[in-house]
């Protein structure tokens, strides 16, 4: 396997993190790993690890709308190749992952041989998907890919704002939280507002919603692991 010097592990899991962290251990002996348990950690450790080979990303994080942490990361950090890790075993949602340039998708009950498929591949410029996805009759969707390009235009900071929006957070709230003056949220609400293509802090926050998915085995992933 190609060498690899720094994988970030991002789950809100602490017991997955672990397993995930010994994983790597023992398919990458070498590996620095940080790891984040939200999305707006996520983001502050990719800023300070720019250098990382690669993300192990699950979708159901706080801060995070499915796809949003995904979407972020391949707009900002396109360099360095994402690996979906979700209890979600949906062939069609796996097939989306992809459609989100994801590189790979990897069920959290996969067993270890899988995961080192699947972080091998990966490292080497391929894609990875589970046979089960392969063989999926996928239609991409055009509105969430539409979705995705208009958020993909927003800065790392106004992401963050649209995520604490999406929190219910006001502006005052969001400024204090960001040590920032109210005028400056302001200004990236109304940039928000412009690149979305919305006009209020609802139809913004549907929009990110939009990215959410909702499958049972999210719930099974809360049982199994929180």
């Amino acid at each position: 396997m190609q060498l690899a010097n720094k994988i970030i592990i991002a789950d809100d899991h602490p017991l997955f993190r672990t397993a995930m962290h010994q994983a790597v251990k023992q398919l990458v002996p070498n590996a620095e790993i940080p790891q984040a348990e939200s999305l707006p950690e996520l983001q502050q450790l990719v800023e300070q690890h720019t250098d990382a080979d690669l993300i192990l990303l699950d979708l159901q994080m706080p801060g995070a709308h499915g796809f949003s942490g995904l979407v972020f990361l391949r707009s900002h950090y396109p360099e360095i190749p994402v690996i979906v890790v979700s209890a979600c075993e949906d062939p069609g949602l796996m097939c989306q992952a992809i459609d989100h340039q994801a590189s790979g998708y990897i069920p959290k009950s996969a067993p270890l041989e899988h995961i080192a498929v699947a972080i091998k591949q990966v490292l080497q410029g391929d894609i990875y998907l589970p046979d089960i996805a392969r063989r999926h009759q996928h239609q991409p969707n055009q509105s969430a890919i539409d979705l995705a390009e208009r958020l993909a235009s927003l800065t790392p900071q106004q992401f963050r704002v649209l995520t604490m929006m999406s929190e219910g957070m006001l502006n005052k709230q969001i400024a204090y939280d960001l040590d920032v003056s109210e005028a400056t949220i302001k200004a990236h609400v109304t940039a928000i507002f412009r690149k979305l293509g919305v006009r209020t802090r609802t139809q913004a926050v549907i929009a990110v919603q939009s990215l959410d998915i909702e499958k049972p085995d999210s719930q099974v992933s809360n049982a199994q692991h929180g």
